[in-house]
């Protein structure tokens, strides 16, 4: 339902925004701004997104979780995505997750939720763990009998 909603409602918002904003500002200035945002937006992807490679690499190589720079370029890439899509709205959101604090903010967040589904799901888990008891005995090859499973070529 979500998925429908913001694949419905973001291209509504956006066309309510351009016309607003092209009948105020003029056509020109309105696209000028939309290639504006998309050059700007091209630009800090490449710059946050080195600066998160280069802080992912001294994770590996100091032996740290690379999750934190993992979520922060996942982030960055979404942010580009963004403000390369011609749209206020959508620029809007993708200029707040340029911003690292922001960025911050929403991975403790995404975090938490995801520790508390996690925790909320094993607790409404009724289903054993995978553990099968059984019994064995250790046979000698001579009491083993003629089976084929024992046979020695």
């Amino acid at each position: 339902m979500w998925l429908f909603l913001i694949l419905v409602g973001v291209p509504i918002i956006e066309i309510g925004l351009f016309i607003q904003l092209g009948g105020f500002l003029g056509l020109w200035p309105t696209l000028g701004i939309v290639v504006l945002t998309a050059l700007l937006g091209t630009l800090l992807l490449r710059t946050q997104g080195l600066s998160t490679l280069e802080e992912l690499k001294r994770t590996a190589e100091t032996g740290q979780s690379p999750a934190g720079p993992m979520a922060n370029g996942a982030l960055i890439l979404v942010a580009g995505l963004l403000l390369l899509t011609p749209g206020f709205f959508t620029d809007s959101f993708g200029f707040l997750l340029m911003v690292p604090a922001i960025r911050t903010l929403l991975i403790k967040w995404i975090t938490k939720r995801a520790q508390m589904k996690m925790y909320a799901g094993a607790a409404n888990s009724q289903q054993p763990p995978d553990i099968i008891d059984g019994e064995f005995e250790i046979i000698d090859d001579d009491e083993a009998g003629d089976s084929g499973w024992t046979k020695r070529p």
